[in-house]
């Protein structure tokens, strides 16, 4: 064999451990997602591809069959041809020509397969997995074919000992929603995804996590009838507290009979002098839900039921809240939608925010980039989160420090937390979620 026939053999050897290197990287990196798109668009070639996923063996068997044949089968011509013709070259420095061409030999062969049979092969399949995955499957699948009796021989003697160890050899593609929240990220960090589509996303998966306490409207916020209230103290009540419905009970909050809507109440004031609660053209049955619920839950509740409003309430059959459609969407909307109420959390500045006490731990989250709050199952607001760290009902100038924040409540009413200033730490100081209550400013003057 000479030079010119060796370094053809070579390169057909490497053009075929380039093609072993494009179906390797290909088949196995290929998104199932993206591949079933591509079948339900017609490209039968892409379901071939799935079919191989699915039951890797016989693939992974074939490739290192022909890897191994060509590495020995390149280790054979290089050591039979050029090792002899590089020898004759470098005969005139004496012993050491032989290392020198054993070494040349080597270097030439290795490099040749590793930047054209390895890495330029791979980092192609690897930037366009699923274009190359649908070339090459047929002749791979026609390889499996060919090679069946090795593939039976080596694929069963793998299985065997896979068996034996209870290794599982299935390839599992069980996506979750900490995957979709990665792609998502990456989407928006590449400009795949705008702000706003990030954001609606972020916000969908925030249902499935976030109960209706967080969104309701709290009890002492409720206005309600009593069913014997008069016309005029229903329009008394209207007038001072507008809403488009309101809730109507036998004697106190817990004895809740239906609501009625504002509009046909005023429908029926003018065309009548007294109205009755009670009468069928005004009371509306009600839609109770647990306050356990998800949002997600609250909002199939509402598909169901045909209705856009809700009494919560608790284990005890205790009212806590209401809660609308409005309310459960403005979840998913949030800041992409105007409304005339003050938002929930205020930069002040740089380093400062105004938050209200009943702003959902999610958003609070998002608005601080802070992963998590601690034993965050037993409170959703971040004023749960102050009562729960404090372990008391907490006045005004408490503080604590968490995450690289702290945490300072500036109005309360009724024992309620009102408002935080929350001020970013320019010296990271540790965490104290259990902190004592700092002094007042009347204590600090006594002092």
């Amino acid at each position: 064999m000479n030079i010119l026939e060796a370094f053809l053999l070579l390169a057909v050897l490497i053009l075929i451990s380039a093609f072993v290197s494009f179906c390797e990287i290909s088949l196995a990196s290929a998104r199932k997602i993206r591949l079933q798109v591509m079948g339900k668009d017609g490209d039968v070639r892409a379901l071939d591809v799935l079919n191989v996923q699915q039951q890797p063996g016989s693939f992974i068997t074939v490739v290192q069959i022909l890897v191994n044949a060509v590495a020995v089968s390149a280790g054979i011509i290089s050591e039979a041809a050029l090792r002899p013709y590089f020898g004759d070259l470098f005969a005139g420095i004496g012993s050491w020509g032989s290392t020198a061409a054993s070494l040349l030999t080597f270097a030439l062969t290795t490099g040749g397969f590793i930047l054209f049979a390895d890495l330029m092969p791979r980092r192609f399949a690897m930037t366009h997995p699923e274009a190359v995955a649908v070339r090459v499957v047929r002749p791979m699948m026609f390889l499996i074919f060919i090679l069946k009796p090795f593939v039976w021989f080596f694929d069963g003697l793998a299985n065997l000992i896979f068996k034996m160890l209870k290794i599982s050899t299935v390839r599992q593609e069980q996506l979750t929603s900490e995957d979709i929240y990665e792609v998502v990220d990456a989407g928006a960090r590449a400009g795949v995804l705008n702000r706003q589509e990030h954001y609606l996303i972020e916000n969908i998966f925030d249902m499935q996590e976030r109960t209706v306490t967080s969104t309701m409207s709290t009890r002492e916020y409720i206005v309600y009838f009593d069913k014997n209230d008069s016309s005029e103290t229903v329009l008394e009540v209207m007038a001072e507290k507008p809403h488009n419905k309101f809730l109507v009970c036998d004697g106190d909050l817990e004895r809740v009979i239906g609501y009625a809507e504002s509009h046909t109440l005023m429908a029926l004031f003018l065309k009548e002098k007294e109205v009755r609660l009670t009468d069928k053209r005004v009371l509306r049955k009600v839609l109770f839900v647990p306050n356990t619920l998800s949002l997600y839950d609250v909002l199939e509740s509402f598909k169901t039921s045909g209705e856009d409003f809700a009494v919560v309430v608790n284990e005890y059959a205790l009212v806590v809240g209401v809660v609308t459609l409005k309310d459960v969407m403005s979840i998913v909307m949030g800041e992409l939608v105007n409304t005339e109420e003050e938002p929930q959390i205020i930069r002040r500045t740089e380093d400062t925010w105004l938050i209200d006490g009943a702003t959902p731990l999610e958003d609070v989250m998002r608005a601080l980039d802070i992963e998590e709050f601690p034993n965050s199952e037993n409170y959703e607001t971040i004023a749960g989160f102050m009562m729960y760290a404090l372990r008391k009902i907490p006045k005004r100038t408490d503080f604590l420090v968490y995450g690289g924040y702290k945490f300072e409540i500036i109005d309360t009413e009724n024992l309620k937390i009102d408002q935080l200033l929350v001020s970013k730490q320019e010296i990271p100081a540790e965490d104290t979620v259990s902190a004592k209550p700092s002094k007042t400013a009347e204590n600090a003057k006594a002092d």
